[in-house]
C-alpha cells in the first residue's frame, strides 16, 4: 500500500487560510492523476487542488466547509488500491503512519485491524469492522476469505461485537470545526434561512468597512453626452470585431479616458503610505466585475499602453475568469485606479467606495435618453452620469473635479484619446 498526500497549494502572503468547498471524490473512488478533487476558496480566489497521483481516494482529512492553510494535509491517496474501496477500509488507511514510527512495534504484533480491498468490501456490505475478523493474510492483514469464513461462522454474533459509537464530549464537540451551511429555521409562513458569508463576502465587507472609515471619502458628479462615442462605436464595430476578434464596448473608452485624465492630475492615480503619498508612474486599472461568488476587481496593467483591442480581450477574459471563479491572485492584485460599471444593471447613480489603498474610484452608470439644454434648446441626448469617489486627504475638489471633466470631454468627442490631448 502506497499513500500520497494531497496538500493545500501555496497560498500568497496576502492570504492567511481558505476553506474547502466541496470534495469531488469521497473514499473509496478511483482518482485519475491531476483530477480536480476540490477547490478551496480564500478572500481573493477559488483555487483547484489537483490529484498528485492515481489511484484511489483513502481518506478525507479535512472536510467540506473546514478552514485550512498552506501545505496543510487534507486528504491521502492510495495509489495502488483498487477502485470502489469501501469507506471501512478509509478508516484502516488512516491508521497507516504516512512515515516509520520513532520506535518499531514488536515483530510480533498483529496487523489485523488493516483489510485487503476485496475484503473491506464485504465488511462494509455486512456491517463488520475489521477488528472483528481474524486476518491471516501477510502481517496479519483481513483477507476475503477470512471475511468470508466469519460471515459463515456466524454474522449476527460478529455484528453484536461491532462497538457502538464513542459519545464525543460536549468540551470536545465544541472543539470542532463547523460546516458552513445554511440553516432553514421554522418560521410558519415567514421562514427565514440563516447562512453564512463566504471568505469573499467576508472580506468585501472588511475592505469597504476599512476604505470608510480610513479615507475622507467625497464624491463628485458628471453628466456626459454619449452620442459622439455611440456614434463612433456604430460605425467601427463590426470591422473592429472582424479584425481583432472581440466586440468593440464601452468600457475601452472609459479605460482610455480615465488614463488620459490620470496623466493629468497625477495625485488622482495616487495612494497613501503612512504619511507619504505614493505617485504611481504607470496605469493599473481595476475593473469591477460581479461574479457568482461575488463582486471581483481584477486589473489591466499598464492600460496607457494597450491598444482598445486589447482592453477588451482583457475585459472579456476577466468576465469569464470571474464567472467560472477561475481568477488568480496576481490578477486580483494591486490597481491605481478602479472603474465600476454600475449601468450593465440599470444603475442611473451611485457613490461608488474607493478599493483601498487607491484614492479614487469612476463609478458608470446606464446611459438614458434625456432631455438637456443645448444652445437654448431643448433636446435629447443619451446621456450618462459619472461619479468619482475620491480621498479628500490628498485630492482638492479642485483636482477631482478638473479630472472628471477630462474624462467627460474626452467622451464627448473620443478623437482626443486618438492625439492624447
Amino acid at each position: 500500500m502506497a499513500i500520497v498526500e494531497v496538500k493545500v497549494p501555496q497560498l500568497s502572503e496576502s492570504v492567511a487560510e481558505g476553506t474547502l468547498l466541496t470534495w469531488k471524490k469521497k473514499p473509496g473512488e478511483a482518482v485519475a492523476i491531476d483530477e480536480i478533487l476540490v477547490e478551496i476558496e480564500t478572500d481573493k480566489v477559488v483555487l483547484e487542488v489537483p490529484a498528485p497521483s492515481a489511484g484511489v481516494m483513502a481518506q478525507l482529512v479535512k472536510n467540506d466547509g473546514e478552514s485550512v492553510v498552506s501545505e496543510e494535509v487534507i486528504a491521502r491517496i492510495d495509489t495502488e488500491g483498487a477502485t470502489q474501496v469501501s469507506p471501512l477500509e478509509v478508516k484502516a488507511v488512516a491508521d497507516v503512519p504516512a512515515a516509520p514510527a520513532a520506535a518499531a512495534a514488536p515483530a510480533s504484533t498483529s496487523k489485523s485491524d488493516v483489510a485487503m480491498p476485496a475484503a473491506a468490501k464485504l465488511l462494509a456490505d455486512n456491517q463488520l469492522g475489521v477488528a472483528d475478523v481474524a486476518g491471516t493474510g501477510k502481517d496479519g492483514r483481513v483477507t476475503k476469505g477470512d471475511v468470508l469464513a466469519a460471515v459463515a461462522g456466524g454474522a449476527a454474533a460478529a455484528k453484536a461485537a461491532v462497538p457502538a459509537p464513542v459519545a464525543v464530549p460536549v468540551a470536545a464537540k465544541a472543539a470542532l470545526p463547523a460546516v458552513a451551511a445554511p440553516v432553514q429555521q421554522k418560521l410558519g409562513d415567514r421562514p427565514e434561512q440563516r447562512v453564512p458569508m463566504s471568505r469573499l463576502r467576508a472580506r468585501i465587507a472588511e475592505r469597504l468597512l476599512q476604505s470608510q472609515a480610513s479615507n475622507a471619502i467625497l464624491t463628485t458628479f458628471n453628466e456626459v453626452n454619449m452620442a459622439p462615442l455611440m456614434e463612433m462605436r456604430k460605425r467601427f464595430q463590426d470591422k473592429f470585431e472582424k479584425e481583432h476578434g472581440v466586440k468593440l464596448g464601452f468600457m475601452s473608452f472609459f479605460v482610455k479616458a480615465a488614463v488620459a485624465a490620470l496623466k493629468k492630475y497625477p495625485v488622482l492615480n495616487a495612494s497613501v503610505d503612512g504619511n507619504d503619498i505614493v505617485y504611481h508612474g504607470y496605469f493599473d486599472i481595476g475593473i469591477a466585475v460581479g461574479s457568482p461568488r461575488g463582486l471581483v476587481v481584477p486589473v489591466i496593467r499598464n492600460a496607457d499602453q494597450l491598444s482598445f483591442a486589447d482592453i477588451e480581450k482583457t475585459i472579456a477574459q476577466f468576465g469569464q475568469k470571474a464567472k467560472e471563479g477561475k481568477l488568480s491572485i496576481d490578477e486580483l492584485t494591486g490597481g491605481t485606479f478602479s472603474i465600476s460599471n454600475g449601468g450593465t444593471f440599470g444603475s442611473m447613480l451611485s457613490t461608488p467606495i474607493i478599493n483601498p489603498p487607491q484614492s479614487a474610484i469612476l463609478g458608470v452608470h446606464a446611459t438614458k435618453d434625456r432631455a438637456v439644454v443645448e444652445n437654448g434648446q431643448v433636446v435629447v441626448r443619451p446621456i450618462n452620469y459619472l461619479a468619482m469617489s475620491y480621498d479628500h486627504r490628498i485630492i482638492d475638489g479642485r483636482e477631482a473635479v478638473l479630472g472628471l471633466v477630462a474624462m467627460k470631454d474626452a467622451l464627448e468627442d473620443p478623437s482626443r484619446l486618438l492625439f492624447d490631448i
